[in-house]
């Protein structure tokens, strides 16, 4: 995702502590979160209320409208810190990543204990614990939830589905699982901008989505995230992330990238060569810059 600023609403604002970037800084010229009280000044400060997200997935937009661009994605049961809510829309911030956007207040349920992750593909909920029973709704990898014991293949979700502890990881990840291998099964997915499922994603979602599940979390953006990767590398290999301005990836081997991208609108594995032939031809620096998370 681009690491521009200005689809977040907003201008960046300096003060002693250096400038906040509206990506993550909670405030508006009225309204802002009480954290920021000693930063910044405005006529209201508010603390944040906690909320989950009650429905599949939900765009996280730039401004209070529908048809404003979705700068994010929040998926089920993941925590949304809740500033402000007027018509139908919550204006906060994730709190996987502190991402500050719109969501419509309807996709929001209360806050309540969560116990586990969705794993890798999209989960299938079940009737009754049978793996012939009627699929009553998926969940995307990445969800949170709170399942119980039922027995030793499925548990139960509050609201009486089923789910079969395959599909089911720790909220902390897997730390020894292959985070590379999880971004590879996002393959084919469509490319959407500021998505964060395998419905749509962008560059910078996917990488946070699969590195979040092996225990890694990632800020939200590109930019974010090759600037919080602490080593440096000369040339390519496995598992480095390689970025351009505005666009990251993940490189499968030495020449391989993995990446969603919107010159074919999916998750693809292609030539890092045709990459930087084809950035080349833009206006930005076609070589990227590699760095392990």
């Amino acid at each position: 995702m681009s690491s521009l600023t200005s689809r977040i609403a907003g201008p960046r604002v300096a003060d002693r502590l250096g400038p906040l970037d509206p990506r993550e800084a909670a405030w508006r010229p009225d309204l802002a979160d009480i954290a920021l009280a000693d930063r910044i000044a405005v006529p209201n400060y508010v603390k944040p209320v906690p909320h989950r997200l009650s429905a599949v997935r939900a765009p996280l937009h730039i401004a209070p409208d529908a048809a404003a661009t979705a700068a994010s994605e929040l998926l089920h049961g993941e925590a949304f810190a809740v500033l402000e809510i007027q018509n139908g829309w919550a204006w906060g911030y994730g709190l996987h990543d502190h991402y500050v956007g719109y969501l419509r207040a309807d996709t929001l349920g209360p806050d309540r204990p969560v116990s586990h992750r969705i794993g890798p593909g999209d989960a299938l909920l079940f009737a009754d614990p049978r793996v012939k029973a009627a699929v009553v709704g998926t969940l995307p990898m990445g969800a949170e939830i709170e399942a119980f014991e039922h027995d030793e293949r499925f548990m139960r979700l509050l609201d009486g589905r089923f789910i079969h502890r395959r599909h089911l990881l720790p909220l902390t990840g897997h730390p020894r699982a292959d985070w590379i291998g999880l971004a590879q099964s996002f393959l084919g997915a469509p490319y959407q901008w500021g998505g964060r499922s395998r419905a749509g994603v962008d560059c910078s979602g996917l990488l946070q989505v699969a590195a979040g599940l092996t225990g890694r979390p990632l800020r939200r953006d590109s930019d974010m995230q090759f600037a919080d990767a602490a080593t440096p590398l000369e040339q390519p290999e496995r598992g480095a992330i390689a970025y351009w301005p505005g666009h990251i990836g993940v490189m499968l081997d030495a020449t391989t990238l993995l990446h969603a991208n919107a010159h074919w609108m999916t998750v693809v594995a292609e030539p890092l060569a045709d990459v930087i032939a084809r950035a080349a031809a833009g206006e930005g620096p076609a070589e990227p810059r590699f760095k392990h998370l």
